[in-house]
């Protein structure tokens, strides 16, 4: 079989060029380029790591990018207090908080407290709505990712069966309602479906977004499946085993695959929420 491999490097550089022409021209009219803002709580490695390669990418698309280092002591009142200062600040337009946060802040209350418009990470339970419902709202960035390869490789899903392994706010549920609306037929499972196997064989399309490392196993696919392995574990393993790519008409490796689209897709949600605030400030002027 000719196996196409889902390259997500080459579309994120793609994307980075274009966002690095949307930035720059947002810079020659306002001034100022978009600002990002992280808040960071604790010393969490992983955590670590992936702001300092969010801060990149900034770099190079021209993006302003500020980390608020915050003591992992901090109450959620505390950092609520954080979010709610960031939310009236006009010079900031996107607002991420790195998760996974200390077990003694409610996660919840505070990725539900980031203004809407400023979400660019979808993690606010009104933009998951907003996006089931096909308003307009920012996805989660992994799930907007995806959905941006299978849009580049020309691989419709309309029609077809998609099964989603994995029931995440970040990812699981957002990709699933995203794949919805893109007309496809959607299966969730996750640690508590039983006969996954036999499900998984009915698959055109698989995304795997369960964290277990290559979990999903060869005999349990068809041939001709779409594989999209959203699953990062330690060793650049991913969720699903590397011998069910010789029966796949596509898939995602890992790395290089779903990995490079999520920090793009933040970069563009942030440029998007920049262009957005001017253009509703140009329509209350006009009004």
């Amino acid at each position: 079989m000719d196996t196409k491999v889902l390259n997500g490097k080459i579309i994120a550089e793609e994307l980075e060029a274009n966002i690095s022409s949307r930035v720059k021209a947002y810079v020659e009219k306002y001034g100022k380029a978009p600002l990002l803002v992280t808040i960071m709580v604790g010393e969490d490695p992983g955590s670590k790591m992936y702001v300092k390669m969010k801060a990149k990418a900034c770099d190079r698309v021209g993006i302003s990018n500020r980390v608020v280092y915050l003591d992992d002591t901090i109450t959620t009142e505390g950092l609520l207090d954080m979010i709610d200062e960031l939310n009236n600040d006009e010079d900031v337009d996107g607002i991420l908080i790195q998760h996974p946060l200390p077990r003694t802040i409610d996660e919840k209350m505070c990725f539900d407290a980031i203004a809407l418009e400023k979400d660019i990470d979808g993690v606010n339970s009104k933009s998951f709505g907003a996006v089931t419902m096909g308003q307009d709202a920012y996805s989660a960035a992994t799930p907007a990712g995806i959905m941006e390869i299978l849009k580049y490789y020309d691989i419709d899903v309309t029609g077809k069966h998609a099964v989603v392994v994995g029931r995440s706010p970040i990812l699981g549920k957002p990709i699933s309602m995203l794949l919805l609306n893109g007309d496809a037929t959607v299966t969730i499972c996750h640690s508590k479906t039983q006969n996954l196997a036999d499900i998984l064989k009915t698959a055109d399309i698989v995304v795997a977004a369960c964290g277990k490392p290559e979990f999903i196993q060869r005999d349990w696919l068809k041939e001709g499946v779409v594989l999209i392995d959203a699953g990062y574990n330690k060793g650049n393993i991913g969720d699903i085993s590397k011998d069910a790519y010789e029966i796949a008409s596509a898939y995602t490796p890992v790395p290089g695959g779903v990995g490079p689209m999520t920090i793009t897709k933040v970069l563009e949600h942030t440029i998007d929420s920049a262009e957005k605030k001017h253009e509703l400030k140009l329509i209350k002027k006009l009004k």
